[in-house]
């Protein structure tokens, strides 16, 4: 810590004041994941909620308040292990949380998340020219806050911020608006349909990710909407009789997104490759520094020995877990498959975190496909077991019972995995964030690890309390429950589904594979384009396939309204401030308001609390929403390419 003011970067304050940001963001991602599958990026709206409270309390600074949203920001983002645990009272194996597990799972995991986005700090951010769109939007949000001598960033900030505000209340809250647009045409057997989201921070990130990764994602989802979907609507059987805009969603979610998750498995794969030259020359400069050297604040990394330190706790935490789940059912603590576990989390782990690191680099950390990554650890933990059944290096216990423990074991693996990929995809944007005002690597990094504790610790009770309110979808902890009003759980429910699959022979690999193809396609496709100069990430193509097209061409259609606004600008010469600022604007508007809804909802358990939507003729929220949302983009573009006054 410094007690310089104007460096005041690391203070005790600053951490109790995360933590508190903590409790709200980790309880309001957890319940919204678990009743629809989704989240909110948490940064933005930590740095907002920093800035408001230290300026209250006196004499809070950028740095601080930097410090303050990067320990909130990872808590938050922890709280995406809601995808997996669940799975363990899904398939019977626990009947709650336990503490100490599930908290010492999701803390030794994170901090490995931290450990990994050193090295992968000097490859993804400083040696990089990734966008990093909410990384950006935060620190142009905290430099706003913190200038009071030029007003004009801050209001085209709070502009942004407002009209944001004021669209996602009309869709979100009292529903007069809907929030997605969508055209379904046939030919023949055929189905074809198009969607777009209406929202206004998937605008703004699209405008900050700029050209190529929108064009990425409208490829992606191209192939997804505009080939697969319809060929398969063709051929396939419709034997429930759905309507064609149902029954074209229902392939895209059991059968084209499973295919995006093979091509963002080989993308990932190959993206790795790519990073490995600059990963490993990060890692051996973090590693080869002597202790003593004399750095600015802006390069020092944790020091070699603290890292050390973390990794041999971290691994030996997940180790002492692993073998604690095992230990009342396998008399010798089965220490051959603990191993392989360990080994399993860390080699994985440190892939999939560079996978996700760039693609939130890329396309932001609310749209980097987490989801399709867990996904693709589920398939390889169960393989993992099952290869080590084949060299009998596992006990038969592990597979007896329906193979009831080895899906458990499995989903408990994947629990720390998550947690990992989760952190590593949130950390790198607070890094950029931390790079673009000049905050200290290694103090962010602290604050990271604090972040994990704290999220780490909240995280249990809050997913005790919604299960034992709520209860989840064929897991109701009472009697006399009411069934309509029990958590979805989507993500729990699928992987479960997977593991299980994969144990008992049961999963359908055809589309696995074919994705797989396909991501080898486009790495040849990219590779051939840029022998003349142009680009098609593969990665971004992947995900494309893979997101709900309400995301990918939202996004694209923000990266190319945003390349068309700086074409054709008054003032080309001049830096694109106020478009950047009323972008970033969008996306904090609609993640406070996240928030807010998220708190709401939690409160009246139910999330249509204040919806008009059921009094309003059916067309009419279709139309005011795409007119709103025209008007919207309209005003964006008239901010964004006037000129501000010198």
């Amino acid at each position: 810590m410094t007690s310089c003011p104007a460096r005041r970067e690391l203070t005790l304050r600053g951490l109790i004041l995360g933590a508190v940001i903590t409790v709200i963001f980790t309880a309001s991602n957890v319940y919204l994941g678990l009743r629809i599958g989704l989240t909110f990026a948490s940064s933005i709206p930590a740095a907002v909620i920093s800035m408001a409270v230290l300026r209250m309390l006196g004499g809070g600074t950028l740095l601080e308040n930097t410090m303050v949203q990067s320990q909130a920001s990872a808590a938050g983002t922890l709280s995406c292990v809601f995808a997996t645990f669940p799975g363990l009272i899904l398939c019977g194996f626990w009947q709650e949380f336990p503490f100490w597990q599930t908290a010492g799972l999701s803390l030794a995991g994170g901090v490995l998340g931290v450990l990994f986005t050193i090295p992968l700090r000097h490859a993804l951010v400083t040696r990089s020219s990734l966008p990093y769109p909410e990384g950006v939007a935060a620190a142009e949000i905290l430099r706003a806050g913190a200038d009071t001598t030029d007003s004009r960033n801050l209001r085209a900030l709070v502009a942004g911020g407002v009209m944001s505000t004021l669209f996602s209340l009309g869709s979100g809250t009292v529903r007069i608006f809907s929030d997605t647009l969508t055209l379904t045409a046939s030919a023949g057997q055929a189905v074809f349909q198009l969607q777009a989201g209406l929202s206004p921070a998937l605008i703004g990130a699209g405008y900050l990710v700029g050209i190529s990764g929108g064009l990425a994602m409208l490829a992606g989802c191209a192939l997804a909407w505009g080939v697969a979907v319809p060929w398969l609507t063709a051929y396939l059987p419709n034997p429930d009789h759905l309507a064609p805009a149902a029954f074209a969603h229902a392939l895209w979610l059991h059968k084209v997104r499973f295919a995006g998750a093979g091509a963002i498995a080989v993308a990932a794969l190959w993206t790795l490759v790519e990073l490995l030259p600059p990963v490993v020359a990060g890692l051996r400069t973090v590693l080869q520094r002597p202790e003593h050297d004399v750095l600015h604040d802006r390069e020092r990394d944790l020091s070699p020995r603290a890292m050390i330190v973390l990794l041999l706790l971290s691994t030996a935490m997940l180790g002492w877990f692993f073998a604690a789940f095992l230990a009342p059912f396998l008399p010798d603590g089965g220490w051959p498959l603990v191993g392989a576990a360990v080994g399993f989390c860390v080699i994985f782990g440190f892939i999939m975190a560079a996978a996700c690191g760039y693609m939130a680099g890329l396309v932001g950390s609310s749209s980097s496909p987490i989801s399709g990554i867990i996904i693709v650890g589920a398939v390889l933990a169960a393989l993992m077991l099952l290869g080590l059944e084949a060299l009998n290096m596992i006990p038969p216990a592990l597979m007896a019972d329906r193979q009831r423990l080895a899906t458990a074991f499995t989903i408990l693996v994947l629990s720390a995995i998550t947690a990992t990929i989760a952190i590593s995809n949130d950390n790198l944007q607070d890094l950029k964030t931390g790079q673009l005002v000049g905050a200290s690597p290694w103090k962010q990094e602290a604050a990271l690890v604090a972040g994990c504790i704290a999220g780490a610790a909240v995280i249990p009770p809050v997913l005790n309390l919604l299960y034992q309110a709520y209860g989840f979808t064929d897991a109701l902890p009472h009697p006399g429950m009411d069934p309509t009003r029990a958590l979805a759980a989507p993500q729990p429910a699928l992987i479960m589904m997977i593991v299980h699959g994969i144990f008992t022979h049961a999963l359908d690999w055809s589309m696995l594979g074919t994705g797989a193809a396909l991501g080898v396609g486009l790495i040849g496709l990219d590779l051939l384009l840029r022998r003349k100069a142009l680009a098609l990430p593969p990665l971004g193509v992947a995900v494309g396939l893979y997101l709900p097209a309400s995301v990918s061409l939202t996004l694209a259609a923000g990266a190319v309204l945003g390349w068309a606004i700086k074409r054709n600008r008054q003032n080309p010469a001049q830096p694109d401030t106020t478009g950047t600022m009323v972008a970033s604007g969008f996306i904090v508007g609609e993640s406070l308001t996240g928030v807010a809804q998220a708190a709401l909802s939690g409160l009246a358990g139910q999330d249509n609390v204040l919806s008009l939507a059921g009094v309003l003729p059916a067309f009419l929220p279709p139309l005011l929403g795409g007119i709103c949302f025209t008007a919207l983009c309209w005003w964006f573009t008239r901010q964004a390419r006037t000129p501000q006054p010198t």
